[in-house]
């Protein structure tokens, strides 16, 4: 595959995930005709929105979106993955932490908005940090599923979960009750909302112990953002996707998007990034140098909830395809890049 890139420069930062813009009043404000909704790694959320837009005139610009985000400004981190649901763009954090751990209780939260709202003054952003209730949700799902994951490591183990419980216990958390010694630490990495509401969440770890990527179906996420009776979400399954993972590789998921036929498009491939001091990298080695995959799926799993996938298109030379679009015919991937947003356009 031929790929054109289009490079941005927006807040100095590196992208992830992408998600098509579906307001056209968005698009006419901007002189737009299509674009993309990315949000940069590492700060709160409402500073790390953006728009990658292709002007009528074939330029292609960015554009950081100024948004608010109320008593939750600056108590979030590292946006990971973008949704369309009923409406509403959803920001989901990684629930997960540093490449050392521990875990991150600022990254445990989902957001959402409404993309008219990004046409005049700072956009209003709803957070809702759940505190581990969804880390604990997804936990107890790959337990009850059908799935050997993989053994995460007993230092991972230890930074990630044990160290996680003892800050929490010092700090009198309430939400140590939600974490077990047992926990694999979560890294979520992609969404996509299936047509009956549930939101399929993509895991980059764990993955099973054949290497395979881990997805988690969830339901009820809009209900954590009813003001007058909120509700938790809960899991309804852990799968697995097949036939797709290199031979004596890991690959977790990167990006997922829906496809025009009621099906998936995702983006695999390493479990963490190589040359930061990665911990599961230091566990399990052969995760690191595993180049991107374009796949396809549909959700329906046999018992064994496994999930067969196809592959579309080795992304090689690329480790690090941090989301994914389809659009009139054309594949858009975005990749995480140091100080800068790399667009490739297909």
């Amino acid at each position: 595959m031929t790929l054109r890139l289009v490079e941005f420069l927006v807040a100095g930062n590196e992208a992830s995930d992408l998600l098509p813009v579906r307001s056209p009043t968005l698009l006419r404000a901007y002189g737009a005709r299509r674009g993309f909704w990315t949000v940069l790694d590492e700060g709160p959320v409402e500073q790390c929105l953006a728009l990658l837009l292709e002007r009528d005139d074939g330029e292609w610009v960015a554009h950081h979106v100024p948004a608010d985000a109320g008593p939750e400004n600056g108590r979030t981190e590292d946006g990971e993955a973008l949704a369309h649901h009923d409406g509403w763009v959803y920001v989901f954090g990684s629930h997960f932490g540093s490449k050392a751990g521990p875990l991150r209780p600022r990254r445990a939260f989902v957001a959402r908005f409404r993309e008219d709202d990004a046409v005049s003054g700072p956009l209003a952003v709803h957070v809702v940090r759940n505190r581990f209730r969804l880390h604990r949700a997804i936990n107890d799902a790959l337990v009850a599923a059908p799935l050997a994951t993989l053994p995460p490591g007993e230092r991972v183990r230890q930074r990630f979960v044990t160290e996680t419980v003892a800050r929490g216990t010092a700090r009198a958390k309430g939400w140590v009750s939600r974490l077990a010694e047992d926990d694999l630490p979560l890294n979520v990495e992609a969404a996509a909302f299936t047509p009956a509401g549930t939101a399929l969440l993509g895991l980059r770890f764990p993955v099973t112990a054949a290497g395979e990527p881990i997805y988690v179906e969830l339901a009820g996420v809009a209900g954590m953002f009813d003001r007058a009776a909120p509700s938790w979400p809960r899991a309804l399954g852990a799968y697995a996707l097949t036939g797709v993972t290199p031979a004596g590789a890991l690959a977790g998921f990167r990006a997922i998007t829906p496809t025009d036929d009621g099906g998936y498009a995702a983006v695999i491939g390493s479990i963490d990034a190589l040359g930061k001091g990665s911990v599961l990298l230091d566990d399990h080695p052969h995760g690191g140098k595993v180049t991107s995959r374009h796949v396809r799926f549909r959700h329906a799993a046999a018992d064994d909830a496994r999930v067969g996938a196809e592959l579309v298109a080795e992304l090689a030379p690329f480790h690090h395809v941090e989301g994914l679009a389809e659009e009139a015919g054309r594949c858009y991937y975005v990749t995480d890049e140091d100080h800068r947003v790399a667009l490739w356009i297909g």
